[in-house]
């Protein structure tokens, strides 16, 4: 078996994950930001079910905020009691506090 070569060895510790790789680019960029918003959006239906999401209109991030129109008066009253536990939910899928209130409209 062929030991490897010096240059070889050097190579190997020069080597970045794909993962490390990607989050020093969202974070030169400054994008870590937007995609953190744009997954909050994404995963509403996963979040709050699939009955909620049927009676969603419009759900976007704004400064830290999270809107969310609603089309059912008796829902909104419902989800406006537990915006909290709806705040925290949405931060646990996203892995970091992006949503710091949320308000339906």
């Amino acid at each position: 078996m062929k030991k490897p070569s010096k240059s070889e060895n050097s190579r190997r510790a020069d080597i970045v994950s794909l993962k490390d790789s990607i989050q020093s680019l969202l974070k030169a960029y400054r994008l870590q930001g937007k995609l953190n918003e744009v997954t909050v959006v994404g995963s509403w239906e996963k979040v709050m079910g699939k009955a909620v999401a049927l009676k969603t209109q419009e759900v976007y991030v704004s400064n830290g905020k999270l809107f969310v129109r609603l089309s059912s008066a008796p829902l909104k009253h419902e989800l406006v009691m537990a915006k909290t536990r709806v705040m925290q939910l949405i931060n646990d899928e996203v892995g970091e506090a992006v949503i710091k209130e949320v308000v339906f409209l």
